[in-house]
């Protein structure tokens, strides 16, 4: 091992505070098991520890990006010595005589037993109307946008609860683009990188009208639907046109636990949902419920005046239709609409892979009504989160 290696403790740019330490270690025919100063046992293959020695000949010093490949070692790769170092785990391989050395923190973050990996589960911090009219994480745009402490916190709530309020922001038109640059990048898409939210004649969406929208995410009709939704008020003097949201996590855990049979079509029958503009045809197929692989809720697709034709096995149609009757009535109970105003200077941003929104009617003869609005995916909003974490 060069001198070098011994500052290179993880392949990342991640820190890894050293809360336990390993006591002892017990060597097995295919992996050892580390014991913790609080008891906690972590077992670790010969396999994986070698794919992930961080040392320089295996990771780029430059890019920290993987340099050695599993396939150049055998199955049976085995140590010839295992022995903490301090608080270090260092390991010397039968194959070829390499070294490796792991940080403590690094192992302990990185333990994959059924425990340390049911705690690493993201939970989502589901809500309904009674919870959220009384917790709806508001910030200040100002101290957002001169403190990170304050970005950190509002984006970690963003990403808990799926949604949240900035208030007093500059009602400038251009002003959103500012804020999204807190994040990352505008995700761009067929209705621009910014996109004026207000009634026009020429209009090839109901969100550009004054008629009521009913409840749904925006564009399901892409194979990614986009992450974060901003909408930015900056005029409403017109009667009506108040905001519904819902939390479709939320109806989601009410279907499995209420409706299981239900929950299940929606999960696992597909759905076609259209996008068809006089210069555009978007359209995608998939379930209005997404699950991982642990049978977990991430994505919730749906929009009612966005669907094509239910393509399904016959003995499904009406099985699928009882369903999606089921989670639209669930949607327009209000137990679980939250009901905001925005005013001039409120900016809304939500999940728009979890929370639904809908708008109510508005009457422009008794004043106006445009929101800016853009999109974020969620891939920058936990990439900032990791730097800022990491910085802060």
């Amino acid at each position: 091992m060069n001198d070098t290696s011994a500052t290179f403790e993880t392949a990342g740019y991640g820190h890894y505070p050293v809360n336990h330490q390993p006591l002892s270690i017990e060597t097995g025919p295919d992996s050892l098991r580390l014991t913790w100063d609080d008891g906690h046992e972590s077992e670790f293959h010969y396999l994986w520890l070698r794919d992930n020695c961080p040392c320089p000949s295996c990771v780029s010093s430059l890019t920290r990006e993987q340099l050695f490949e599993i396939c150049d070692v055998p199955l049976s790769i085995r140590p010839v010595e295992a022995q903490l170092d301090g608080e270090y785990l260092h390991i010397q391989w039968d194959h070829d005589g390499h070294v490796s050395r792991f940080h403590p923190g690094w192992l302990r973050s990185h333990c994959y037993s059924d425990q340390a990996r049911a705690a690493r589960q993201w939970q989502p911090d589901i809500w309904d109307r009674a919870t959220i009219e009384t917790s709806l994480p508001t910030y200040d745009y100002a101290a957002m946008m001169q403190d990170d402490t304050v970005l950190l916190s509002w984006l970690r709530k963003l990403h808990d609860r799926g949604i949240s309020l900035l208030q007093n922001t500059d009602t400038t038109p251009g002003t959103l683009l500012q804020v999204a640059a807190r994040i990352s990048f505008i995700r761009e898409t067929n209705f621009g990188t910014l996109f004026d939210v207000r009634a026009k004649p020429d209009a090839n969406t109901a969100a550009y009208t004054t008629l009521r929208l009913p409840l749904h995410t925006d564009l399901p009709t892409r194979e990614l639907q986009p992450g974060l939704q901003f909408l930015h008020c900056l005029k409403n003097d017109a009667a009506g046109g108040e905001s519904i949201l819902v939390d479709g996590f939320r109806i989601a855990q009410h279907m499995r636990e209420q409706y299981p049979d239900d929950f299940d079509a929606l999960s696992s029958l597909p759905m076609d949902f259209y996008n068809k503009d006089r210069h555009s045809d978007y359209r995608f197929r998939g379930p209005a419920l997404v699950l991982d692989g642990q049978g977990r809720v991430v994505e919730v697709r749906f929009a009612n005046f966005l669907r094509g034709p239910l393509d399904v096995p016959a003995a499904q149609v009406v099985r699928h239709y009882r369903a999606y009757r089921t989670f639209i009535s669930l949607t327009r109970e209000p137990r679980f609409q939250f009901e905001y105003r925005l005013m001039p200077g409120d900016l809304l941003v939500f999940d728009n892979r979890r929370v639904l929104h809908a708008r109510r009617a508005f009457d422009l003869q008794q004043g106006q009504r445009h929101l800016q609005g853009c999109y974020v995916d969620r891939d920058e909003l936990l990439s900032r989160i990791r730097v800022l974490e990491r910085t802060l």
